[in-house]
């Protein structure tokens, strides 16, 4: 596995890559990996004759208050997870490397950056936005692998390279759960054991309105009402307390994440919460009933 440290190499690999008629695929992380890092590399290589993975701690996507530093970095671990899976090159660029002396330009986001984690999280996606474009250039691939945990993220990727005509195919992939349901998260390792097993209230949230939605409930505030019950600990089965604050728990349009009144087209429900001093979030496609 062929490590690129720099843009130059990592342009030079990709463009012989290319001339050489080969379909390259890029899947760009920040480390940490588990097991939803390494299917994106795995459905990368199963669609394409070039798999190069991107490990860079995105400095831009910050915010003063949140945990750059305390980010886990595993990169000897991270290796070694690549190599097994077969990837041919590692981007490992440093922040000087990505953001030189004097850098002051920054990609804006569209519209769907603009609720949710947008308000959550101000200049989120500005960070994450100005970063994919650099990694697109730096790596100028055929396809990109991102995960669906990360949803409103996978919807800013998707309009910045529909609106900046980028040309490279989003490919976004399925969420990878532990198998008590826990969506896979670099942040995860940070869950005392009390914590991880009130993390599941996510996911338990999310079942209950997709059961709601497929027994015929429309009304999105009965359906947001019922996943706030459980992730606060007041749901008729639940244990256990509940997270420790809810940043949001909504059901939006699939596409636009704008605010809807009634199940009447695709739709997401989306959560973010915090447990104990972890962040966590999770997603789950809704379709009307009448639909299927």
């Amino acid at each position: 596995m062929l490590k690129l440290l720099t843009i130059d190499e990592a342009q030079v690999y990709v463009s012989k890559a290319r001339a050489a008629q080969r379909l390259v695929g890029i899947v760009p992380t920040m480390g940490a990996l588990h097991a939803g890092h390494l299917s994106l590399v795995r459905q990368c290589r199963q669609q394409c004759d070039e798999t190069i993975a991107t490990i860079f701690v995105n400095p831009t996507q910050f915010g003063p208050n949140e945990d750059l530093n305390r980010y886990p970095r595993t990169l000897d671990e991270d290796l070694q997870y690549l190599l097994r899976e077969g990837a041919n090159a590692v981007f490992l660029p440093t922040a000087e490397e990505m953001y030189p002396d004097g850098f002051s330009t920054y990609v804006e986001p569209g519209e769907v950056a603009r609720p949710l984690e947008g308000i959550c999280r101000p200049g989120h996606f500005r960070g994450v936005a100005t970063v994919v474009v650099k990694l697109f250039h730096a790596l100028p691939a055929h396809r990109a692998y991102f995960g669906r945990k990360d949803y409103q993220q996978a919807k800013v990727i998707q309009a910045m390279t529909r609106d900046l005509n980028l040309r490279i195919s989003i490919e976004i992939c399925e969420i990878v759960r532990e198998p008590d349901g826990l969506a896979m998260s670099s942040r995860n390792r940070y869950l005392s054991p009390e914590d991880r097993a009130r993390a599941l209230l996510l996911r338990q949230a999310l079942l209950v309105a997709r059961s709601l939605a497929r027994n015929g409930v429309s009304s999105i505030s009965q359906l947001e009402h019922a996943m706030q019950r459980v992730l606060n600990g007041q749901s008729d089965h639940s244990q256990q307390s509940g997270v420790d604050s809810i940043d949001y728990a909504v059901v939006v349009d699939a596409e636009t994440l704008l605010p809807i009144s009634s199940l009447d087209r695709d739709a997401v429900a989306l959560i973010a919460a915090r447990v104990g001093t972890t962040r966590l979030i999770d997603n789950e496609p809704l379709t009307p009933s009448s639909f299927t």
